[in-house]
């Protein structure tokens, strides 16, 4: 028989905390019921017969004398069919879309399991985001964990929803794909545009949508991931789908973790982050990925952005770690009204060696995105000089190569929002940029390539 607890000993922000508690784990539900409003907590800490429980709903108007707890002995759990793409959920897997309930035999866990490394399938292939910039230089492989490091106040939502519309697997594949977007803490706004840009391109019906607005209770934003990732194990393990999980912002779910661990009293670590940020991240990254026994995969791409565009602070410094790679969006490049504003030197893909090329996208791949990376570095250094001396005085290369920068920027990194290049697109544009550079200066390139592809 569950024993119902009719007294709480503190309310501490979104915290709650018992005492004179028996056979609680970590982790649990609790069913709160303060003053006939229902509410649902989840054990964050157990220390001897003491509980501290965190509501899920916010603590507004619950007295520790009105509310009553009963623990159900379960983890947090969403029912999942295949039925949730095309549907819209709340931060904590609950229907607002007004399709009704999701009706399940099997109830699942939002903690997961980690996948064993044994069991790992190395990735490989490619997803299509019909961006360039990312196709060609900072591919993005099934299976891999590639952040999107933004600046306050840039593109980031408009590449999100971009990606969301365009993404798609090689078209001579006939298994299915599908997108889970988790919005963690979002605006009203934010929120409204993402659902009009999905149903007016109707990719709204390959996405399950996990929204987490910026008046939810803050402890939702720290449930939302994890129904996300939840839905995009049953969907790529069980479903046997190829699913492309995008989030966010990481940063508010970080924000999160640190305002109820300032509530819990724990000791802070950098910028006043809980020192578990690290461990934290990688429950949530982790999650990604091929397993052996299953021909589905996960991929994620989570955005972050940088507060005051601090590459080196806590979240995006640790995300890195976790992480295959990152996308990174410049904020120079944005204020020249380039969309999207990719920079391409400090991003990277490091898987994307093993899913281009023949095979799989095309040939040329691997050696005109190493020639586009040395062509773009070198532009950097003329840029500098010019500056000094001014550009009339560069040499007959140098100016060309500032030709070479302006037309890479201006043709190949910029594109409209619906404009959905393939990668055989994208990479014929790459060449036809290059054929303002002189053929001796195309050093990354085999004489068997340019033989094939280059034109002046």
């Amino acid at each position: 028989m569950k024993k119902e607890y009719l007294k709480l000993d503190k309310i501490e922000g979104p915290l709650i905390i018992l005492s004179d508690v028996e056979d609680v784990s970590y982790g649990e539900i609790l069913d709160i019921d303060a003053g006939g409003k229902k509410r649902k907590g989840k054990v964050i800490r157990v220390e001897g017969d003491k509980v501290v429980a965190q509501v899920f709903e916010g603590t507004a108007g619950m007295s520790t004398q009105n509310s009553s707890v009963r623990f159900t002995g379960k983890p947090f759990e969403i029912p999942l069919s295949k039925e949730i793409l095309g549907r819209t959920f709340n931060g904590i897997g609950q229907p607002i879309d007004k399709g009704g309930k999701v009706y399940s035999e099997k109830k699942y866990n939002v903690n997961g399991r980690p996948i064993n490394p044994v069991a790992r399938k190395y990735p490989r292939n490619y997803i299509q985001t019909g961006i360039s910039s990312i196709d060609i230089l900072s591919t993005l492989i099934r299976g891999q964990k590639l952040p999107i490091f933004s600046g306050s106040g840039m593109s980031h939502n408009e590449l999100a929803a971009q990606i969301v519309k365009q993404a798609k697997i090689s078209s001579d594949s006939n298994e299915e794909f599908g997108i889970v977007f988790a919005a963690i803490g979002v605006k009203h706004d934010d929120a409204n545009y993402f659902k009009r840009s999905f149903e007016e391109s109707g990719a709204i019906q390959r996405v399950a949508m996990y929204l987490n607005l910026a008046d939810d209770p803050i402890v939702e934003r720290t449930i939302a991931p994890r129904c996300a990732l939840t839905a995009a194990e049953y969907l790529a393990f069980e479903e046997g789908m190829h699913i492309l999980v995008i989030m966010t912002d990481i940063t508010s779910y970080c924000e999160a973790l640190r305002e109820i661990s300032s509530a819990r009293e724990e000791v802070p670590s950098r910028k006043g982050y809980p020192g578990y940020l690290y461990s934290d991240l990688a429950t949530l990254y982790e999650r990604a990925g091929m397993m052996k026994d299953s021909k589905g995969s996960i991929t994620l791409l989570p955005i972050l952005t940088m507060p005051n565009d601090d590459i080196t602070h806590p979240v995006p410094d640790l995300t890195g770690y976790i992480t295959e790679g990152q996308i990174v969006l410049g904020r120079e490049l944005y204020q020249n009204n380039i969309y999207p504003p990719v920079n391409i030197l400090p991003s990277l893909s490091r898987l994307m060696k093993d899913g281009i090329g023949e095979g799989f996208t095309r040939e040329d791949h691997p050696e005109i995105s190493n020639q586009l990376f040395a062509s773009y570095s070198r532009v950097q250094e003329v840029r500098a000089l010019s500056q000094i001396i001014g550009e009339d005085d560069l040499s007959k290369v140098d100016r060309k190569y500032m030709e070479f920068g302006r037309k890479f920027e201006g043709q190949f990194i910029t594109q409209g929002f619906d404009e959905n290049r393939d990668v055989e697109e994208s990479l014929n544009l790459a060449w036809n940029i290059l054929g303002i550079l002189p053929e001796e200066e195309l050093d990354r390139l085999s004489p068997e390539m340019i033989e094939k592809y280059y034109k002046k």
